[in-house]
Protein backbone atom coordinates (compact mmCIF):
# COMPACT_ATOMS: atom_id res chain seq x y z
CA UNK A 1 0.00 0.00 0.00
CA UNK A 2 1.50 3.46 -1.73
CA UNK A 3 1.32 6.22 1.02
CA UNK A 4 0.04 9.66 -0.87
CA UNK A 5 -0.34 12.40 1.75
CA UNK A 6 -2.09 15.23 0.38
CA UNK A 7 -1.77 17.55 3.30
CA UNK A 8 0.89 20.02 4.50
CA UNK A 9 1.64 19.06 7.88
CA UNK A 10 2.05 15.02 7.64
CA UNK A 11 5.25 13.62 9.82
CA UNK A 12 7.62 12.64 6.96
CA UNK A 13 6.60 14.43 3.55
CA UNK A 14 4.19 17.30 4.62
CA UNK A 15 3.48 19.66 1.64
CA UNK A 16 5.49 18.05 -1.09
CA UNK A 17 1.94 16.57 -2.67
CA UNK A 18 0.13 19.05 -1.74
CA UNK A 19 -1.30 20.09 -5.19
CA UNK A 20 -3.29 17.58 -6.71
CA UNK A 21 -0.63 17.31 -10.23
CA UNK A 22 2.14 16.35 -7.72
CA UNK A 23 -0.10 13.90 -5.57
CA UNK A 24 -1.08 12.17 -8.62
CA UNK A 25 2.31 12.09 -10.39
CA UNK A 26 3.48 10.78 -7.38
CA UNK A 27 0.69 8.52 -6.84
CA UNK A 28 1.39 7.41 -10.18
CA UNK A 29 5.01 6.86 -9.77
CA UNK A 30 4.15 4.29 -6.48
CA UNK A 31 2.11 2.15 -9.38
CA UNK A 32 5.16 2.34 -11.40
CA UNK A 33 7.44 1.04 -8.53
CA UNK A 34 5.02 -2.27 -7.99
CA UNK A 35 2.18 -0.29 -5.35
CA UNK A 36 -0.82 -2.90 -4.92
CA UNK A 37 -3.22 -0.05 -4.20
CA UNK A 38 -2.44 3.48 -3.32
CA UNK A 39 -3.89 4.83 0.32
CA UNK A 40 -4.55 9.25 0.04
CA UNK A 41 -4.83 11.30 3.12
CA UNK A 42 -6.08 14.84 2.97
CA UNK A 43 -5.50 15.26 7.01
CA UNK A 44 -2.84 14.87 8.74
CA UNK A 45 -2.74 12.17 11.78
CA UNK A 46 0.34 12.43 13.10
CA UNK A 47 1.21 12.83 16.48
CA UNK A 48 -0.04 16.28 17.89
CA UNK A 49 -2.14 17.30 14.48
CA UNK A 50 -4.98 19.17 14.36
CA UNK A 51 -8.20 18.70 12.33
CA UNK A 52 -9.50 20.15 8.96
CA UNK A 53 -13.34 20.26 8.12
CA UNK A 54 -15.02 17.97 6.19
CA UNK A 55 -14.84 20.92 3.22
CA UNK A 56 -10.93 21.18 3.42
CA UNK A 57 -10.58 17.60 3.25
CA UNK A 58 -12.80 17.28 0.20
CA UNK A 59 -10.78 20.46 -1.80
CA UNK A 60 -7.60 18.71 -1.41
CA UNK A 61 -8.69 14.96 -1.57
CA UNK A 62 -11.46 15.32 -4.66
CA UNK A 63 -9.23 16.69 -7.76
CA UNK A 64 -6.72 13.73 -6.61
CA UNK A 65 -9.57 10.91 -6.86
CA UNK A 66 -10.38 12.85 -10.27
CA UNK A 67 -6.73 12.40 -11.29
CA UNK A 68 -6.45 8.75 -10.13
CA UNK A 69 -9.56 7.43 -11.79
CA UNK A 70 -8.82 4.35 -14.23
CA UNK A 71 -5.35 4.00 -12.96
CA UNK A 72 -4.40 0.29 -12.40
CA UNK A 73 -4.66 -0.38 -9.25
CA UNK A 74 -7.74 0.35 -6.44
CA UNK A 75 -7.53 3.62 -4.32
CA UNK A 76 -8.11 3.65 0.04
CA UNK A 77 -8.99 7.00 1.05
CA UNK A 78 -7.48 7.68 4.40
CA UNK A 79 -10.29 9.25 6.80
CA UNK A 80 -12.49 9.72 9.56
CA UNK A 81 -15.43 11.39 8.61
CA UNK A 82 -18.84 10.32 7.20
CA UNK A 83 -19.16 12.93 4.37
CA UNK A 84 -15.57 12.17 2.64
CA UNK A 85 -16.51 8.95 3.16
CA UNK A 86 -19.24 8.69 0.97
CA UNK A 87 -18.03 11.91 -1.93
CA UNK A 88 -14.55 9.99 -2.30
CA UNK A 89 -16.21 6.60 -2.80
CA UNK A 90 -18.57 8.21 -5.12
CA UNK A 91 -15.26 9.64 -6.95
CA UNK A 92 -13.94 6.12 -7.18
CA UNK A 93 -12.03 4.98 -3.98
CA UNK A 94 -12.51 1.24 -3.22
CA UNK A 95 -11.50 1.29 0.17
CA UNK A 96 -11.64 3.43 3.31
CA UNK A 97 -8.68 3.59 5.44
CA UNK A 98 -10.16 4.65 8.80
CA UNK A 99 -7.88 5.64 12.04
CA UNK A 100 -11.21 5.72 14.14
CA UNK A 101 -12.07 1.97 13.12
CA UNK A 102 -16.03 3.81 11.65
CA UNK A 103 -16.90 4.80 15.42
CA UNK A 104 -17.85 8.46 14.02
CA UNK A 105 -21.75 8.76 13.75
CA UNK A 106 -22.96 7.79 10.53
CA UNK A 107 -19.82 5.84 9.65
CA UNK A 108 -20.66 2.56 9.48
CA UNK A 109 -23.12 3.34 7.58
CA UNK A 110 -21.81 5.25 4.92
CA UNK A 111 -19.25 2.09 4.57
CA UNK A 112 -22.25 -0.32 4.46
CA UNK A 113 -24.52 1.37 1.88
CA UNK A 114 -21.46 1.04 -1.03
CA UNK A 115 -18.91 -1.97 -1.71
CA UNK A 116 -15.68 -0.36 -0.38
CA UNK A 117 -13.50 -2.39 1.70
CA UNK A 118 -12.85 -0.60 4.96
CA UNK A 119 -9.70 -0.60 7.38
CA UNK A 120 -10.58 -1.17 10.97
CA UNK A 121 -7.89 0.83 13.29
CA UNK A 122 -6.38 0.83 16.53
CA UNK A 123 -5.87 3.93 18.67
CA UNK A 124 -5.57 5.25 22.29
CA UNK A 125 -7.44 8.79 21.88
CA UNK A 126 -7.33 10.57 19.33
CA UNK A 127 -4.04 12.65 16.76
CA UNK A 128 -3.66 15.95 19.40
CA UNK A 129 -3.15 13.63 22.25
CA UNK A 130 -2.58 10.33 21.65
CA UNK A 131 1.30 9.94 22.54
CA UNK A 132 0.89 12.03 25.93
CA UNK A 133 1.01 8.97 27.94
CA UNK A 134 -0.37 5.82 26.34
CA UNK A 135 -1.34 3.01 28.91
CA UNK A 136 -2.26 -0.57 28.33
CA UNK A 137 -1.91 -3.41 30.67
CA UNK A 138 -1.50 -5.85 27.88
CA UNK A 139 -1.22 -3.83 24.80
CA UNK A 140 -1.90 -6.84 22.52
CA UNK A 141 -4.54 -8.44 24.11
CA UNK A 142 -6.54 -5.04 24.28
CA UNK A 143 -5.96 -3.82 20.98
CA UNK A 144 -7.47 -7.21 19.74
CA UNK A 145 -10.37 -7.09 21.82
CA UNK A 146 -10.91 -3.34 20.68
CA UNK A 147 -10.44 -4.74 16.35
CA UNK A 148 -12.57 -7.82 17.26
CA UNK A 149 -15.05 -5.89 18.65
CA UNK A 150 -15.33 -3.20 15.68
CA UNK A 151 -15.48 -6.20 13.08
CA UNK A 152 -18.56 -7.20 14.73
CA UNK A 153 -19.88 -3.73 14.83
CA UNK A 154 -19.25 -3.54 10.99
CA UNK A 155 -20.91 -7.10 10.03
CA UNK A 156 -23.57 -5.87 12.04
CA UNK A 157 -24.45 -2.87 10.25
CA UNK A 158 -24.02 -4.93 7.04
CA UNK A 159 -20.73 -4.52 6.07
CA UNK A 160 -19.35 -7.85 4.83
CA UNK A 161 -16.11 -9.71 6.76
CA UNK A 162 -14.26 -10.23 3.19
CA UNK A 163 -14.72 -6.86 2.76
CA UNK A 164 -12.91 -6.10 6.05
CA UNK A 165 -9.56 -5.67 7.15
CA UNK A 166 -7.71 -4.63 10.85
CA UNK A 167 -4.79 -2.47 11.55
CA UNK A 168 -3.20 -2.55 15.28
CA UNK A 169 -2.09 1.04 14.44
CA UNK A 170 1.78 0.96 15.58
CA UNK A 171 2.63 4.55 16.84
CA UNK A 172 -1.10 5.53 17.41
CA UNK A 173 -1.47 5.71 21.22
CA UNK A 174 1.54 3.88 21.62
CA UNK A 175 5.17 4.11 23.41
CA UNK A 176 8.20 2.21 21.85
CA UNK A 177 7.78 -0.39 23.63
CA UNK A 178 4.04 -0.67 23.29
CA UNK A 179 5.22 -1.23 19.59
CA UNK A 180 7.68 -3.72 19.53
CA UNK A 181 5.15 -5.57 22.00
CA UNK A 182 2.25 -5.90 19.53
CA UNK A 183 4.84 -6.70 16.68
CA UNK A 184 6.25 -9.72 18.39
CA UNK A 185 2.49 -11.02 19.13
CA UNK A 186 1.36 -9.81 16.09
CA UNK A 187 -0.31 -13.45 15.61
CA UNK A 188 -3.10 -12.23 18.26
CA UNK A 189 -4.62 -9.43 15.40
CA UNK A 190 -3.87 -12.13 13.31
CA UNK A 191 -6.38 -14.60 15.10
CA UNK A 192 -9.07 -11.77 14.37
CA UNK A 193 -9.40 -13.42 10.77
CA UNK A 194 -9.34 -10.69 8.44
CA UNK A 195 -5.99 -9.38 6.82
CA UNK A 196 -3.98 -7.42 9.10
CA UNK A 197 -2.58 -4.02 8.11
CA UNK A 198 1.05 -3.04 9.62
CA UNK A 199 1.98 0.93 8.92
CA UNK A 200 6.03 1.27 10.09
CA UNK A 201 7.00 3.40 7.31
CA UNK A 202 9.46 6.28 8.60
CA UNK A 203 7.45 6.05 12.23
CA UNK A 204 8.89 7.75 15.42
CA UNK A 205 9.41 4.59 17.10
CA UNK A 206 12.38 3.66 14.40
CA UNK A 207 13.80 7.15 15.20
CA UNK A 208 13.56 6.68 19.12
CA UNK A 209 15.57 3.13 18.26
CA UNK A 210 18.16 4.29 15.41
CA UNK A 211 18.13 8.27 16.13
CA UNK A 212 17.42 8.81 12.43
CA UNK A 213 15.06 11.39 11.11
CA UNK A 214 12.27 10.67 9.21
CA UNK A 215 13.44 10.84 6.02
CA UNK A 216 16.38 8.52 6.50
CA UNK A 217 14.55 5.58 8.16
CA UNK A 218 13.77 3.37 5.03
CA UNK A 219 16.63 0.49 6.41
CA UNK A 220 14.53 0.51 9.78
CA UNK A 221 11.36 0.91 8.10
CA UNK A 222 12.12 -2.43 5.89
CA UNK A 223 13.09 -4.55 8.74
CA UNK A 224 9.99 -3.55 10.41
CA UNK A 225 7.88 -4.54 6.94
CA UNK A 226 9.48 -7.73 7.23
CA UNK A 227 9.35 -8.82 10.25
CA UNK A 228 5.34 -7.65 10.48
CA UNK A 229 4.54 -10.04 7.30
CA UNK A 230 6.74 -12.95 8.79
CA UNK A 231 4.35 -12.78 11.77
CA UNK A 232 1.12 -12.55 9.45
CA UNK A 233 0.36 -9.39 8.24
CA UNK A 234 -1.02 -9.02 4.72
CA UNK A 235 -0.71 -5.44 3.83
CA UNK A 236 2.00 -3.27 4.45
CA UNK A 237 1.46 0.84 4.20
CA UNK A 238 4.96 2.43 3.23
CA UNK A 239 6.30 4.96 1.89
CA UNK A 240 9.37 3.58 -0.03
CA UNK A 241 7.32 1.30 -2.38
CA UNK A 242 10.50 0.14 -4.70
CA UNK A 243 12.95 -0.87 -1.51
CA UNK A 244 10.09 -2.38 -0.09
CA UNK A 245 9.20 -4.64 -2.89
CA UNK A 246 12.96 -5.72 -3.64
CA UNK A 247 12.74 -6.76 0.87
CA UNK A 248 9.87 -9.13 -0.29
CA UNK A 249 11.66 -10.38 -3.27
CA UNK A 250 14.45 -11.76 -0.69
CA UNK A 251 12.06 -13.06 1.74
CA UNK A 252 9.69 -14.74 -0.83
CA UNK A 253 13.47 -16.34 -2.21
CA UNK A 254 14.84 -17.28 1.24
CA UNK A 255 11.01 -18.55 2.16
CA UNK A 256 11.49 -20.65 -1.60
CA UNK A 257 8.62 -18.51 -2.83
CA UNK A 258 9.86 -17.17 -5.55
Amino acid sequence: MGVVNVTPDSFSDGGRFLEPKAAVDHAKALIGEGADLLDVGAESSRPGAQGVSAEEELSRLIPVLEGLRGCTVPVSVDTTKPEVMRRAIAAGAAMINDIGALRAAGALEAVAESDAAVCLMHMQGEPRTMQKEPRYGDVAAEVAAFLEERVAAAEAAGIERERIAVDPGFGFGKTVAHNFELLRRLDRIVSIGVPVVAGWSRKSTLGAITGRAADDRLAGGLAAALLAVQRGARIVRVHDVAATRDAFAVLAAFEGKA
